[in-house]
């Protein structure tokens, strides 16, 4: 008996019996009278009855007790029940026929596979292994097509379980059993197993196995070993691949676009005379299609005596690949024209030749024609459409096409629909539409979630997002990890960038690139570096992004060793094809570490150098105070064609600043007013420095004047310049409209601010600074804050009350700070000696001090 496991599911009758209940009706509701002689002298009358006739048939078999002594009627009794897909009858017959054969139970395993009953093929299978009935090649072909029907959880492992037997039992060498392991091992993705399945027999020429090989590695995109057991079937010399053999052949080359191979094929092809049938000659045009050469496939096209809805889309993909819109467009009217029904994908293969605005036109039009032919509510057609107005800046558009046919839709529409707003940069209405979806109850997917999180820049939106994945169970899906780890980092936490990156299941190469460029950008370079060490580069090597971001965070930490580690490394390892991002780090990592030899090698060797690669050179010579060699180098780069930028400029207007090139300094002043950037921040701040080490003060101001978007750089050099210069009071002035413009000042700015209290002579404002700055800035006060105000004291003659307050300071005091206070001890001395008469002494004083001749609180003007 099969069990009261199967019985139980099928108890609406409570005999068979039962199935006398109701008229015996054929077709169109007729009464059918069935003789059961002609039954059961010839049971395939069986064959071809409605569920209603073969119900009588049952009937009348049974009435006359026929049915259990003619094992024959009865089996063809259950094929006429399969074949009607009422499986609960076959069931409640099987459980009544008292003397079962084998072909019974096949037919029943038939049956269950015919109306997708896979997981009841291997129960019934079960049932006659325990029984310990014997089993032929249709028993084990048909249970491993049940177990390759993708419906079955382990199915690869029942399969091999199953073949176990198929060894065990003789059945090996059988043609049709071989190939529906094979199909079940590839249908798996299991194409190593399917081929040992394949080469168990030696010289196997079934060609339907090999063929299940050929397709089963394509299909698993396994091209290369398709191709290779498509060439030892060639050369077995006893097999004779067909038309599908071909056309997986083909398929596999086109795919890895090797034209060559696929020419000889195609000449096989030709010789065997197999070129007629639709599937070979398509196969023959996206081969040549893929691979470029649309004339070829244009004319392979034109030679096939039948067309199908593939073979036209296969066409048009290939001009869509090629860019050329105009000949897609050409041959969808050709199809149109054909009578050819149009699949729906054949819309998403001409708009995808729709990437500029340039043919929003046709666009539109093919748009329309969705509307005619009834395409516009396939999904695939939506997405579609709303992919193309998105590439061609319509947005507004896509938003139209998604709103036309009701908010309810695949979550595949929401994607592209989010997708297409992130890409534009709407980024409040992607968020919207992904409330919208939720709202809906539409749980999105990966992709979705992935989306959003890449144009999330808010903290507490993120970690809303965040929370919903972990609760969709997402985490598990590394895309989703690699944005979540992103978006904390581009919001500038670390500690949870980190997190979620140690939390990811699985890593790949984009987890390891994004969590390393992060920490790196954000100022962790340390831990940049010990990630690097930490990733392995047994699968993959790391490409210009990563060795990039290691080498500028070795330029951070100014590591001239683990520089050249990282330089060594990528030298034995790292060959891409984004050189010029690596040199441009290395020569920065070099300069910034100070070995100028080394940067300049890497630039030298370099031949096709950037922006960054010259700035990166003139900021090190700048910064270590070679300003010839800088000025060489700059006037070199303006010889190649390249214009110099604000970072360039501002490296060497900064070491001019130290320099006496003030000639040249004013040259290269109008030359960021010729090329427009003198308003920039960074080049603005350099030149009120450099004009303030000269004592231009008014130039000073002009160059403050012409900056746009002042920063604390800029408001502080400005302050610091009129402080150096004597003009205190201006200095001071500048620092209230520096806060009343929202800026806050840093320990920095204060330096200015004390140094100008100083130079004015103004002791209570410089103490009131002093306790401004820790009162409402929170600024705790350096050595160097300090000193000013020594100096302050000292040059309003108040030594007592400079040594008071250098006793009073919260820390020990600097050796800056006693010489600031015995410097203006010698001034008062000097002072002294001058006020006497005697200037010899006085002279001899300033001169021990290395003092000029020059007032303090004076500038030259």
């Amino acid at each position: 008996m099969l069990g009261k496991k199967i019985l139980c599911l099928f108890r609406k009758y409570s005999s068979s019996a039962a199935l006398l209940e109701g008229p015996a009706l054929g077709h169109g509701g007729c009464r059918v009278e069935l003789d059961p002689r002609l039954l059961l002298s010839n049971p395939t009358n069986l064959k071809g009855l409605t569920l209603a006739q073969t119900k009588v048939a049952h009937a009348l078999l049974f009435k006359t007790h026929d049915l259990c002594s003619n094992i024959y009627v009865a089996n063809n009794l259950i094929v006429s029940y399969s074949d009607c897909s009422s499986m609960d009858c076959a069931f409640k017959l099987f459980e009544e026929i008292p003397l079962r054969n084998l072909v019974t139970w096949n037919l029943m395993i038939l049956g269950c596979n015919k109306n997708s009953l896979y997981g009841y093929s291997l129960r019934i299978f079960c049932q006659i292994h325990n029984f310990g009935a014997n089993m032929d090649e249709f028993t084990y072909g048909s249970v491993l097509s049940a177990c390759g029907s993708g419906s079955l959880a382990n199915a690869a492992a029942i399969g091999l379980q199953v073949y176990g037997l198929v060894w065990k039992n003789g059945f090996v060498s059988n043609g049709y059993v071989r190939a529906a392991t094979i199909d079940l091992f590839a249908k798996c993705g299991k194409v190593d197993d399917a081929l040992r399945v394949l080469h168990d027999v030696d010289n196997c020429e079934n060609v339907v196995c090999w063929n299940r090989v050929v397709s089963g590695a394509v299909k698993n995109m396994d091209h290369l070993v398709a191709l290779e057991v498509f060439a030892q079937m060639c050369r077995c010399g006893t097999l004779s691949p067909n038309s599908f053999t071909f056309s997986s052949a083909l398929t596999a080359c086109a795919a890895v676009e090797e034209l060559e191979l696929g020419k000889c094929i195609h000449g096989c092809v030709i010789k065997r005379g197999t070129g007629g049938d639709v599937y070979v000659g398509t196969a023959i045009v996206d081969l040549y299609a893929k691979s470029g050469a649309m004339l070829e496939a244009v004319k392979q096209f034109k030679l096939m005596r039948v067309l199908n809805v593939v073979s036209w889309n296969v066409i048009i993909s290939g001009f869509t690949k090629k860019g050329d819109c105009v000949s897609a467009f050409s041959v969808l009217n050709e199809m149109r024209k054909s009578g050819e029904e149009l699949s729906s994908f054949t819309v998403p293969n001409v708009l995808s030749a729709c990437t500029n605005p340039n043919i929003f036109k046709e666009a539109l039009q093919i748009h329309c024609w969705t509307y005619k032919v009834g395409l516009n509510i396939d999904p695939i057609v939506e997405s579609s459409l709303i992919n193309t107005y998105s590439r061609i800046g319509a947005v507004s558009l896509s938003e139209k096409v998604f709103v036309e046919t009701g908010k309810m839709k695949q979550v595949g529409v929401w994607a592209n629909m989010i997708s297409a707003f992130v890409q534009s940069g709407s980024y409040e209405k992607a968020i919207i539409f992904f409330q919208d979806m939720l709202e809906n109850g539409i749980n999105p997917n990966m992709y979705i979630v992935s989306s959003v999180m890449s144009m999330i820049d808010s903290l507490a939106l993120g970690r809303q997002v965040h929370g919903y994945s972990l609760k969709l169970g997402m985490l598990s899906e590394v895309s989703v990890g690699n944005s979540i780890l992103t978006m904390y980092s581009k919001c500038g936490d670390l500690e949870d960038s980190l997190k979620a990156f140690e939390q990811l299941e699985r890593k790949d190469y984009v987890s390891w690139t994004s969590m390393i460029v992060g920490l790196a950008e954000n100022g962790c370079a340390d831990k940049a570096i010990r990630l690097f060490q930490d990733m392995g580069f047994e699968e993959s090597i790391p490409d210009d992004r990563i060795l990039a971001a290691v080498l500028n965070s070795c330029s951070a930490l100014r590591s001239l060793k683990l520089g050249r580690e990282v330089h060594g490394f990528a030298l034995r390892s790292w060959s891409g094809d984004e050189q010029a991002i690596v040199d441009s780090a290395l020569v920065n990592m070099y300069s910034k570490c100070g070995d100028l030899d080394s940067a300049r090698i890497v630039f030298d060797r370099t031949r096709i150098k950037d922006q960054a690669l010259w700035s990166f050179l003139i900021s090190g010579y700048s910064r270590c105070g070679q300003v010839e060699e800088a000025l060489e180098l700059f006037h070199d780069l303006l010889l190649s064609g390249l214009k110099a930028d604000a970072y360039t400029c501002s490296s060497i207007l900064g070491a001019l600043a130290i320099s006496s090139e003030s000639g040249v300094g004013r040259q290269l002043h109008g030359y960021t007013i010729k090329v427009g950037l003198e308003t920039e921040v960074s080049v603005g701040s350099s030149l009120v420095m450099m004009y303030s080490k000269s004592g231009s003060i008014i130039d000073c101001h002009k160059a403050f004047q012409q900056i746009t978007d002042l920063d604390l750089v800029s408001w502080t050099t400005m302050i610091a310049s009129y402080a150096n210069n004597g003009k205190g009071s201006e200095a001071l002035q500048l620092f209230d409209r520096m806060k009343r413009s929202g800026v806050e000042p840093d320990a920095v700015t204060f330096v200015g601010v004390l140094s100008a209290c100083s130079h004015a002579g103004l002791v209570d404002e410089g103490y009131s600074h002093l306790q401004s700055m820790i009162r409402d800035h929170g600024i705790k006060p350096g050595q160097k804050h300090y000193a000013c105000m020594v100096d302050l004291l000292g040059r309003a003659g108040r030594l007592e009350e400079a040594k008071t307050f250098i006793d009073s300071m919260p820390v020990k005091p600097a050796i800056l700070v006693w010489e600031t206070l015995l410097a203006a001890c010698k001034v008062h001395v000097s002072n002294i000696y001058a006020e006497a008469g005697e200037w010899d002494h006085a002279l001899k004083i300033r001169e021990a001090m290395g003092l000029r001749r020059k007032e303090a609180g004076w500038s030259y003007m």
